[in-house]
C-alpha cells in the first residue's frame, strides 16, 4: 500500500451494518508511502493507523498532476 499526504483512506465495514469510514491522510510515517499513517476523520479526531486489507487508498490529484494533462 502506498499513500501520500492529502490522499484519502477508505476503510470498509467489517460486519453487517457497519458503515465504511473515510479519513484524510495527514502524515505518512513509513518509507516510500508505506504505513503507518496519521489520519484525520470527518469529525476532526486524529488516529495513527496501519490499515489492513479491508482498506483502500484513494489518491487525490495534485495541481502538478493537473498541469501534466
Amino acid at each position: 500500500m502506498e499513500a501520500h499526504t492529502g490522499d484519502r483512506l477508505l476503510m470498509h465495514g467489517r460486519t453487517v451494518g457497519q458503515h465504511d469510514r473515510v479519513a484524510e491522510i495527514i502524515e505518512v510515517l513509513g518509507d516510500g508511502g508505506a504505513p503507518p499513517y496519521r489520519l484525520r476523520f470527518e469529525d476532526g479526531h486524529e488516529h495513527l493507523m496501519s490499515p489492513g486489507p479491508d482498506s483502500v487508498v484513494q489518491h487525490m490529484e495534485t495541481p502538478e498532476d493537473e498541469r501534466r494533462r
